[in-house]
């Protein structure tokens, strides 16, 4: 017997996104944006169905950005180890 996930509810999973990413340093919360020295990395919006997330390939004053479509909790985790793996690659870039 298989058992189905719960329905996916984009507000719900934004609010724990947003409370995940708050606690990656060097992450600065600007609303429905994420900073790192005043430069965007992070841009989130959710809609009825998923998360539309744009992550910097690099910080800048106007990044380069690459589209995420988060539709499901898997999505999102994977979202967040993708942006911990970035902050580290930034970090030794600097």
């Amino acid at each position: 017997m298989e058992f189905a996930a719960p329905p996916f509810k984009p507000a719900e999973a934004l609010v724990l996104l947003k409370r995940q990413l708050r606690d990656l340093k060097p992450l600065v919360e600007r609303g429905d944006r994420y900073e790192i020295k005043g430069r965007p990395v992070i841009s989130l919006q959710a809609t009825e169905t998923a998360i539309e997330a744009l992550l910097a390939r690099r910080p800048a004053t106007n990044p380069e950005w690459t589209p995420e479509r988060l539709a499901n909790s898997l999505d999102v985790r994977r979202f967040v180890d993708t942006v911990k793996k970035r902050l580290q690659q930034w970090e030794r870039e600097e």
